[in-house]
């Protein structure tokens, strides 16, 4: 079952993170070079300090991220992009 789009996405608010849901962008060389992709962004729901919420426009997965370096748990740190 796919969710719908968040209300308060907003595609000025990006963010260039893989997507647990989906891995849309494992084979795009843009991704790979870590610049930021045209196709390959997340909305940036909302953040409380280091912490992002993020939904995915492709699979509308959404899920929470800890950006913190070294960050441990669930959701863990984030992947460098």
């Amino acid at each position: 079952m796919r969710l719908p789009i968040d209300p308060q996405a907003d595609p000025a608010r990006r963010a260039w993170l893989p997507c647990p849901g989906c891995d849309d962008a494992r084979d795009c060389a843009t991704c790979a070079d870590r610049r930021s992709c045209g196709e390959h962004w997340r909305y940036l729901l909302s953040n409380r300090g280091p912490v992002v919420h993020l939904q995915c426009p492709r699979c509308t997965h959404v899920w929470s991220l800890n950006t913190r370096p070294g960050a441990a748990g669930p959701g863990g740190g984030a992947p460098g992009r």
